[in-house]
This record gives structure tokens, C-alpha cells and sequence, in this order.
């Protein structure tokens, strides 16, 4: 949405490149979500004692086999997705697709998975944000202004936001099963304040936004957004223990659809 907002004021939209990219962008979610469920039963990170939503596998919908293979349809949708944006972009959109998909195996999937490292948040704030804003506006403008990866930092920092408030929720239940998230590693009290510290990065991004611009004072609405957000949620986060700590992810969800709602907007629009 972002990274179209930007093109569109820009003069470079195409609309072909933007229904391609969104296409890709999900079903690379689809087959990361699929791999996750399979590998986080495999390893026995989802029990019984699970307090999130209810996994498939977990649950015995469907076996852990089952899902490997769903999520290497979806990852091969999205590789041929990606076929029209590489005949459009070249070789760049081709690695950036490929590490995309490489990142969504790896990141509960063999010895050194990036969600049993303490490495997820890095790549969720680097693909959900730089990489998906700056990806979706190159493959329609075919040129990357550094402005666009940084304004990217925005939806990038929220996104890793949800995973921060998932991992907080789960953290005893991450460190039985040997998960060694960031949380894990470094206390909940850490996870706390990295989960405001994303919001204050999605504002001064935001800001950085319309300051370089010169203009798109829509915009503003934004980084309100991401503003209000930090402020009633992070105190919510750290007075929530467990199951309790559950619906933090759903509101943390919203705000990014919010922020970049408004966001594209204002940007459009100003």
C-alpha cells in the first residue's frame, strides 16, 4: 500500500507491478506461516500449553508433512508471481524474491533458524518495511530514492512490533522449548521496551517522510497513529502476563493497517 502510495505520487504507477507484488507479498506470508506451523510443532515449541491462536498441526488438522507441502505451494505461487515483476525489474527483483522466500524457510526451519536465534526481528523490520515499501515502489518506478527505504522503516518497525508482543506473551513457553528469541535472551522487561521503541521508530520515520518531502502533510495523520499507539499499548504490553498479553497482537495489527492506511493517504492526497 505504502510503497504504491509513493509511486502513484510520483507519477510511476503500474498497476500491473502493484497487483503482482501484492500477489507475491502474501503468498510469501501464506508459505512463511505454513512453515512455521509445521516446524514449531517438529521442534516442540506448540503444546498444549500454547496460549496463541490455534496452530494445524498442533491441533491434528493436518500433519506436519502436510503443511511442508502447502507451504512449497504457496512459496512456488509466489515465485511465478514474481515472474512478470522480474521480467520487469531485472535480476535485483529476482534475488530480492529469492531471499524473501529463502528467509520465510529459514525462519523456523533448520539449525540455525532466524526465529529460534533472536534474528526474526531483524529480518521482520528489514523485509516487512525497506524491502517491501522500496521492493513494491522499484518495480513500478524501476528506481529506488533512498527516502522510500527509509520512510519503509515505518511499516517495518510495526510489523516487527506484533512479533515483539507475540514473543513477550510466550516467553516462558519459548524459553521451555529452547526458543531463544530476543525476549528470551534478554528479559520481558527488554521486550517491553523494544515494543515501544518500534513505535517510536515508525514516528520518526514518518516524520523523516514528510520533512524531506516538502510537502504531504496527510501524512501527518501517521505518525499520530503510530504516536497513540506506542503511548496505550506499550503499558498494556507490560501489564499483560501470558494469555492475558494475547489480544496486544491484534491490536498492534491494527495500528499497522492504520498507520499505512493513513499514511498512503495522506501522502496521495497532500
Amino acid at each position: 500500500m505504502l510503497g504504491t502510495a509513493f509511486a502513484w505520487a510520483d507519477g510511476a504507477h503500474h498497476a500491473a507491478a502493484a497487483a503482482c507484488a501484492l500477489a507475491a507479498a502474501l503468498l510469501i506470508q501464506v508459505g512463511t506461516n505454513f512453515a512455521n506451523d509445521a516446524e514449531d510443532f517438529a521442534r516442540g515449541a506448540d503444546t498444549a500449553a500454547r496460549v496463541g491462536p490455534k496452530r494445524a498441526v498442533n491441533e491434528g488438522w493436518v500433519t506436519a508433512a502436510g503443511m511442508r507441502r502447502a507451504a512449497a505451494l504457496a512459496f512456488g505461487a509466489a515465485f511465478a508471481s514474481g515472474l512478470v515483476l522480474v521480467w520487469r525489474g531485472g535480476l535485483p527483483v529476482l534475488a530480492l524474491g529469492l531471499a524473501a522466500i529463502a528467509s520465510g524457510v529459514a525462519y523456523t526451519r533448520g539449525r540455525y533458524a532466524l526465529a529460534y536465534t533472536g534474528l526474526a526481528d531483524l529480518f521482520v523490520l528489514v523485509f516487512f518495511g525497506p524491502v517491501a515499501v522500496g521492493g513494491t515502489y522499484f518495480v513500478q518506478a524501476l528506481a529506488l530514492p533512498p527516502s522510500v527505504l527509509v520512510a519503509g522503516l515505518g511499516p517495518g518497525a510495526l510489523a516487527t512490533a506484533i512479533l515483539v508482543a507475540n514473543n513477550v506473551r510466550d516467553v516462558e513457553q519459548d524459553r521451555a522449548a529452547g526458543k531463544r528469541t530476543l525476549v528470551v535472551r534478554l528479559g520481558r522487561p527488554f521486550g517491553v521496551g523494544l515494543y515501544g521503541l518500534c513505535f517510536i521508530v515508525a514516528f520518526g520515520a514518518t516524520v523523516y517522510a514528510i520533512v524531506t518531502s516538502g510537502g504531504h502533510v496527510g501524512a501527518w495523520a501517521a505518525a499520530v497513529v503510530a504516536l497513540v499507539g506506542g503511548l496505550v499499548l506499550r503499558p498494556a504490553l507490560r501489564r499483560s502476563h501470558g494469555v492475558a498479553a494475547a489480544p496486544i497482537l491484534g491490536k498492534t495489527a491494527a495500528v499497522l493497517m492504520l498507520y499505512a492506511l493513513t499514511f498512503a493517504l495522506g501522502w496521495v492526497l497532500t
